[in-house]
């Protein structure tokens, strides 16, 4: 209230002695521009004071928030456990046992979504992860499957393997109803924590190609390809050009047969000369002979030319023309951290070759 009365008096006293007249004594005006300065400082710590106060009871209040969070989803679990327990009693079995494994199944899961609210992931997890099995106990698969799926989802903010573990119980899960599609959706997941999280290129590749096989399986074409290529990427950053041309070759076969995906068959094909040039100049030629062969627009296209130039410039040793066709390229089309990489492995070539002939 009184820092409103203050501000709304200010402009007033602000003019009383800025506009003074000059034979208004100095001391006066001078004392008079202190005090409203004085005031200015006190009113702007002051507002400091309180913004800062209330920044902290908004922060305090949300560490109360999820402590009774996770207070109310350890009664619930306390609850549940009870309930399961009495499900398995003499007197449990006769009178509605199941009934009350499927009360502690719904307790697990309101448990776990408080423990995610309250961020904590681990907990969540568990707790999804009880659910679940409970649910395989009362032989609702598709249940347990989800709730497998819930758990894998808390535990990749926490813990990356025990996620991945959760994913698998789920995907035996939908494999054995018969559902692929799905099960191949979280191959793909596993695959992408390998990648990112743990950092296993060699078990990255492996889940990708077994759900490129399921999606195939669903003749789900589309999305095994997607699958491939990851395999394909990483299979030639892993020096295994051969496992990588077949997929490349396979990939743009289909492609170049299909009027939606034709424009990308060049790229496959591109990749795949790229990798065989990694491995053999000659087989590199031969292969792009093959290509432009099999799909004519090939030929037309910038990366069959620069291909080309690549050849040149390796079979007459000449670094600078190598460099120069890569750069002319690159001004173009962007070269990605894949293209850059397989370039550099064919330019260090010519270079070794270069030294070799010395």
């Amino acid at each position: 209230m009184r820092s409103t009365v203050i501000l709304a008096l200010l402009p007033r006293l602000t003019a009383h002695y800025t506009e003074a007249p000059l034979t208004c004594d100095t001391g006066l005006r001078l004392r008079g521009l202190s005090a409203i300065c004085q005031v200015l400082t006190e009113l702007a710590a002051t507002q400091t004071r309180h913004r800062s106060g209330a920044q902290r009871t908004v922060s305090g209040e949300a560490d109360m928030d999820n402590s009774g969070k996770e207070k109310e989803a350890l009664a619930l679990i306390a609850e549940a456990e009870k309930k399961v327990k009495s499900s398995t009693s003499f007197f449990g079995t006769l009178f509605g046992g199941s009934s009350k494994v499927e009360e502690a199944c719904e307790m697990y899961a309101r448990a776990a979504n408080m423990f995610k609210m309250a961020k904590n992931w681990s907990a969540a997890g568990n707790a999804f992860s009880q659910a679940a099995r409970l649910h395989l106990q009362l032989q609702s698969k598709h249940d347990a499957a989800t709730n497998f799926i819930d758990a894998g989802n808390a535990f990749k903010k926490a813990d990356p393997q025990e996620a991945i573990n959760c994913l698998n119980r789920a995907i035996e899960i939908y494999t054995d109803m018969g559902r692929f599609t799905i099960a191949a959706k979280h191959h793909i997941s596993i695959a992408e924590i390998y990648e990112t999280e743990l950092v296993d290129i060699d078990k990255a590749i492996a889940h990708y190609e077994q759900a490129a096989d399921y999606y195939k399986g669903e003749e789900s074409n589309s999305s095994a390809n997607k699958c491939l290529l990851k395999v394909a990427t990483y299979a030639a950053q892993l020096e295994q050009y051969q496992k990588a041309i077949e997929i490349y070759e396979q990939v743009g076969t289909h492609a170049m047969d299909s009027t939606l995906l034709k424009y990308s068959a060049k790229e496959h094909f591109f990749k795949a000369a790229l990798c065989h040039f990694c491995v053999d100049m000659l087989n590199a030629k031969l292969a792009l002979q093959k290509y432009e062969e099999m799909f004519p627009a090939f030929s037309d296209s910038r990366e069959c030319k620069l291909v080309k130039k690549l050849l040149d410039a390796y079979e007459e040793q000449n670094i600078e023309a190598y460099t120069d066709s890569v750069k002319e390229y690159d001004t173009i089309s962007r070269l990605d951290q894949w293209l850059t990489t397989m370039l550099l492995r064919i330019k260090k070539t010519i270079e070794g070759e270069e030294s070799d002939l010395r």
